[in-house]
């Protein structure tokens, strides 16, 4: 047996490869937008592909499953319940699929969505009994899906109770590999970085697997839940139907025509890292860095402003990456990208903005020195509420898109999250929003504030 597992970092999102080699014959499971990598295993490993099976209608990214099908003719595999438009077979529990001499087993595990299903592996070569479980969007390491896309949360997550002991039932030494790693908006902050896990290790120290009652189980899954991805119904749609198999490549413009989309009201998202963006960059721009996860989400957020979105790299190869990326969240193509990256911008000798930036033993300092200083935590509800600075203002960086905070234009504003990255948005968001003198916090956030002893507190407050 091959088995290969593929990530999506800036998704947070895991596909995987199973393949009898000695037949000659693979599957993929939960394809993400970008299949290279699949037919380059397939090539390198001498196989096929010939299955590709889709444990639900995913929410938060664009399956490759029609990319996959258009290269290779492989048949699409998913549950009866996802009432799928393109041609596939409709699966059932306890169905199994052979490939050579691995069989994939299916194990109905609604909650997340009412399709959801677990597949579980068996190497025949080497035993009847089950060696894995790909468990999509039911079981995370040290975490469990969230419930609330497709039904009401509380029914979901009643729903996925049922399923997560369906498959705790398995060996302990059967091991585990989620759908998503950490940084997925599909789970929680629970959950782990780590790609892998077992049955055994995740019963024993899984804290919403150590519940005892389905009713404790479903208070704490429906509470804290982040937001729900701004696009999901759009893409879990997309993903349901027959979706298309191509992403536009944005057109590069020279800093002049740049300027003129700009003047006629288009947006521009950089994507360079965040000390590049806050160095130097274009008036009006939102800086979204690639160089951390969530690059295609962020932006997603900005999509409900309705305007042309125009994109601005440290070079074009990167710009195109960016295109890339908001291609797997199913955003509409970028009207265009800046030709030469931000150095050309600068070359031409156009306009460009700084923001201040300062660490948090600095903001300490500043705070005593610079009393007028407000204070801006952009983090989420749940984080604000178990920890924060005392005398900050509230305000998650997503919702800067539609409203700003309740603070003084006047005043200086430092903004604060727990690293510096979703502040790095929140910034550029700000400058926008008429905020001239602010001040991006980096590296480090509230976190990095209570380790080094100043106070926090926690409980209610009123927000910005």
């Amino acid at each position: 047996m091959f088995f290969r597992q593929v990530l999506h970092a800036d998704l947070g999102c895991a596909s995987y490869v199973v393949a009898d080699t000695d037949e000659g014959v693979g599957a993929v499971v939960d394809p993400k937008w970008e299949i290279a990598e699949y037919l380059d295993l397939a090539r390198s490993h001498g196989f096929r592909i010939a299955h590709v099976i889709e444990t639900h209608n995913h929410a938060d990214h664009l399956s490759g499953r029609g990319r996959l099908v258009e290269t290779t003719g492989a048949q699409v595999w998913i549950h009866r319940l996802a009432e799928a438009t393109y041609d596939h077979v409709g699966l059932e529990d306890g169905d199994e699929i052979a490939i050579g001499a691995v069989r994939l087993r299916v194990v109905h595990t609604p909650g997340h969505r009412p399709e959801h299903s677990a597949i579980v592996v068996v190497d025949g070569a080497r035993s009847d009994q089950p060696c894995a479980a790909l468990t999509g969007d039911s079981l995370f390491v040290n975490d469990v899906a969230r419930p609330d896309l497709a039904i009401e949360k509380r029914e979901g997550a009643g729903q996925l109770f049922a399923s997560l002991g369906r498959l705790t039932e398995l060996a302990d030494a059967v091991e585990v590999y989620p759908g998503h790693t950490g940084g997925s908006l599909c789970g929680s902050a629970r959950m782990s970085e780590k790609t892998s896990s077992t049955i055994g290790y995740e019963r024993a120290n899984n804290p919403l697997l150590r519940m005892a009652s389905k009713e404790q189980f479903v208070e704490a899954l429906v509470s804290g839940l982040a937001p729900q991805p701004p696009n999901f119904k759009q893409i879990a749609e997309r993903n349901r139907t027959t979706a298309p198999t191509h992403v536009e490549q944005p057109v590069a413009l020279s800093a002049e025509r740049f300027a003129e989309r700009i003047a006629g009201g288009a947006l521009v998202v950089d994507g360079r890292a965040a000390d590049e963006y806050d160095g130097g960059h274009i008036p009006g721009s939102v800086g979204v860095t690639m160089s951390s996860s969530g690059f295609g989400t962020k932006v997603a957020w900005l999509l409900v402003l309705e305007r042309e979105l125009l994109l601005v790299g440290h070079d074009e190869a990167e710009a195109v990456r960016m295109a890339a990326l908001l291609g797997a969240v199913g955003a509409p193509a970028a009207g265009g990208m800046l030709a030469g990256g931000f150095t050309a911008w600068r070359s031409a000798g156009m306009a460009v903005e700084t923001i201040s930036v300062i660490d948090v033993a600095g903001l300490a300092r500043l705070r005593e020195e610079q009393r007028d200083l407000q204070l801006l935590d952009v983090r989420g509800d749940d984080e604000w509420q178990e920890r924060r600075i005392p005398g900050s203002s509230h305000l998650p960086y997503h919702e800067l898109v539609e409203r700003m905070p309740d603070l003084d234009r006047s005043r200086p504003v430092a903004v604060i999250c727990s690293s510096g990255k979703r502040s790095a948005m929140a910034v550029g968001l700000l400058q926008r929003g008429g905020f001239a003198e602010l001040i991006h916090v980096m590296p480090g956030g509230v976190a990095t504030w209570a380790r080094l002893g100043h106070p926090v507190e926690a409980g209610e407050a009123v927000a910005a």
